[in-house]
């Protein structure tokens, strides 16, 4: 009962305020990329790719403008510069102290799903099935694997322990290693498309989201299943964990997000469109900024959320 009376304050005392609306985007939003906790990048169906502040909501920046739709960014600190993959037309590399392509790779014809990278290696997921590897420092291909005959939709790197997690429409989770990129685990993991991956801070577990509107969340010591929640009424679109690593956020089609405690894996707050004025169409991603969290849209909006009671 104790418990129950805790769990129950502590969604009370969650209160949830819209901040922001950056608007400029002329259609679908599919990526969000920090750079800062003042400044991020987001790009979709019209092919802009825009830095935004968040003490400017009104002033977004155009880095670039490609040619098709962009489902994936990725920013690389140390070199300040942007990766943006253009599907169709592979990998951009954007100098941000200037805003020029300085570099690019044709490396497939198919959808750009996600891009993350090592201290060596950039991975790319890819909408013909290929994992690819590519070098860091000059975007030259180190390794072309065929995973799947569907599409590669997502990838996660475990923080801690040389791993990284790969998500398909063949509703299977594989996990490889950096080593060779050997395949340490196949996981028949959902009843459909695995469309998000986020490992814990602590690298312990590995959340799935997937179309099939289910969480999965399994231990990595040895990939068994933890436990399953139907968490919304439609496909997850992306997990994320919050920089302090206690909670997590879930977005889905179903026009929601949700916020989570990292440890009972408990359900704390429902971000919608009734109670704060939120998305009115699919909520596609997710990106933190200290305990502020930005979303972005089929709506062709960004909000930028304060979250209060988070500690």
């Amino acid at each position: 009962m104790t418990q129950k009376i805790l769990f129950t304050t502590m969604l009370q005392n969650i209160h949830i305020h819209k901040a922001a609306t950056f608007s400029g985007h002329k259609d679908c939003i599919y990526a969000l990329e920090k750079e800062t906790n003042e400044t991020f990048f987001s790009a979709g169906s019209d092919g802009f790719v825009v830095r935004w502040s968040i003490s400017k909501p009104d002033e977004g920046e155009l880095i670039a403008q490609v040619a098709s739709s962009v489902y994936a960014l990725h920013y690389l600190p140390f070199e300040n510069q942007l990766l943006v993959g253009q599907n169709h037309e592979g990998i951009y590399k954007i100098d941000l102290s200037n805003n020029a392509i300085i570099q690019s790779a044709k490396i497939t014809t198919s959808q750009i799903f996600d891009i993350k990278s090592s201290n060596k290696y950039i991975l790319i997921a890819t909408g013909d099935g290929l994992l690819v590897s590519l070098s860091r420092q000059d975007l030259s291909v180190v390794s072309k694997i065929k995973l799947s005959e569907k599409s590669i939709r997502c990838i996660a790197i475990n923080p801690l322990h040389g791993t990284y997690a790969v998500g398909c429409s063949d509703f299977s989770i594989q996990i490889f290693s950096f080593s060779g990129n050997q395949l340490l685990h196949r996981l028949e993991a959902h009843s459909n498309s695995v469309f998000s991956l986020a490992y814990s801070p602590d690298g312990k577990y590995l959340i799935s989201g997937s179309r099939d509107a289910a969480l999965k969340i399994w231990e990595t010591e040895n990939y068994q299943l933890h436990q399953s929640i139907p968490a919304h009424l439609f496909a997850v679109n992306n997990i994320l964990f919050s920089e302090n690593g206690q909670y997590f956020a879930t977005a889905s089609m179903d026009k929601t997000i949700k916020l989570w405690n990292a440890d009972s894996f408990r359900l704390l707050k429902v971000i919608d469109k009734a109670r704060h004025a939120s998305h009115t169409t699919s909520v596609n991603k997710l990106l933190w900024l200290g305990n502020e969290l930005v979303s972005a849209s089929d709506d062709k909006k960004i909000f930028l959320w304060q979250i209060e009671g988070l500690v």
